[in-house]
């Protein structure tokens, strides 16, 4: 066996520019799929972490149900045992308390239905960073009496920092609810369904105004990153047992992630064409070889040589080939991925523009996740092997006289 894949591998270089040029083809191709896998997986992490900051955390602690039927009554009580519990739990780095609820807002002549979200303002702002998006005003301070609301709400209804919005709604267990509030600042949302409806005030204060005190309608919670959600999330469903519903970012984010699989599968049939192109090429250089070597084949056989030694001998050659495309599309790829991974790529004009309209940085980021690379590597070695069958096919239909007469 030793020496049928010594024999394979001087046989590969005999012939050099043809070799060379079928290994760059391979180089090539792997060095495109995996930028383009890399830029797909950036992206894709990109918008996960966008969501997860934006609103959503990796984790949510709701009452049991809440999440099919959001209204006030369906809130948590949320008790120093609650918290401390969620605290303890080992992989939680922030958490933050929410209570929202719907009410008809209003300023002089003009209405509109909002959505009043009551948050502790530090804690918010060390997971979404509302501070960062004020445009007018000032961000809503401990103990602050006033309102923080959206600049499409604020432009609707013609108000601006200092004016006083007047809230109307439906407390809990069918309570009234009605308050006057200081605008103290406008903040810029990247999402416009949110920057047009959402009010944000302390969540004492919103608790006063539903008559729902010491109650939430989530708790949400951060850790490290996505890969450690799944640790955290069974521990505290374990601890918090089964009156509270705990919920991880993708069971929260289901039209996201199907939209980033569908979008994976169009990466899929991409770079599915490329590798067939490949293919062709690695197919037409083993096409070639053959043919130029039955005379060759023919003498081997002749003075002893079994068929399938020969063969071995072809299909060896067709492994080196691609083994040297593919290690030598990685070793270049790695460090171009790493360049961009820590300098994305500036999207400008209206791609760019598009992107922050929907709250996402105007940049192309990049992953450098192994299997942007071990993939790669197997499905061109997959589709090599399969080449490899051709040599093997003609050699065991060789005649003998026909060949040396090649």
């Amino acid at each position: 066996m030793f020496e049928h894949i010594s024999l394979a591998w001087r046989n590969i270089w005999r012939n050099k520019r043809r070799t060379l040029i079928t290994t760059a083809s391979i180089f090539f191709g792997v060095v495109l799929s995996a930028f383009m896998t890399s830029m797909q997986e950036g992206s894709y992490e990109q918008y996960i972490k966008t969501v997860v900051n934006f609103y959503s955390g990796y984790i949510q602690i709701h009452k049991a149900g809440y999440w099919d039927d959001k209204v006030i009554n369906n809130t948590l009580v949320y008790t120093p045992e609650v918290e401390r519990t969620i605290r303890q739990t080992s992989g939680v780095t922030m958490l933050t308390p929410r209570l929202e609820n719907f009410a008809l807002a209003s300023s002089e002549e003009i209405t509109k239905g909002v959505l009043v979200l009551g948050i502790d303002p530090q804690k918010e702002d060390s997971i979404t960073r509302i501070s960062k998006k004020i445009i007018y005003g000032n961000y809503l301070r401990p103990n602050d009496n006033g309102v923080v609301i959206g600049s499409g709400l604020a432009g609707f209804m013609k108000l601006n920092v200092g004016d006083t919005l007047v809230l109307i709604g439906q407390g809990f267990h069918g309570s009234s609810a009605a308050g006057k509030y200081p605008v103290r600042g406008i903040v810029k949302q990247p999402s416009p369904e949110l920057d047009r409806t959402v009010v944000y005030m302390l969540v004492a204060q919103c608790q006063e105004l539903f008559s729902a005190s010491g109650r939430l309608t989530s708790v949400v919670i951060m850790v490290t990153d996505k890969d450690a959600v799944p640790p955290v999330f069974q521990s505290l469903k374990k601890s918090l047992g089964k009156d509270f519903e705990v919920m991880d970012w993708q069971e929260m984010n289901r039209i996201l992630l199907k939209q980033i699989e569908s979008d994976r599968a169009q990466g899929v049939i991409t770079k599915g064409i490329l590798y067939v192109i490949i293919g062709f090429g690695i197919l037409g250089t083993i096409m070639m070889m053959v043919a130029e070597r039955k005379k060759e084949m023919g003498v081997l056989v002749a003075i002893g040589m079994q068929k399938s030694k020969l063969a071995s001998v072809l299909v060896f050659e067709t492994i080196f080939i691609g083994m040297v495309g593919v290690i030598a599309g990685i070793v270049a790829s790695i460090p171009v991925i790493w360049y961009f991974m820590f300098h994305p790529i500036l999207m400008t004009g209206q791609a760019g523009e598009m992107m922050l309209e929907m709250g996402f940085d105007p940049y192309l980021s990049f992953s450098i996740m192994p299997s942007v690379f071990y993939n790669q590597a197997l499905t061109v070695f997959i589709f090599t092997l399969i080449i490899g069958l051709y040599p093997v096919f003609i050699i065991s239909r060789l005649k003998i006289i026909k060949a040396l007469r090649n």
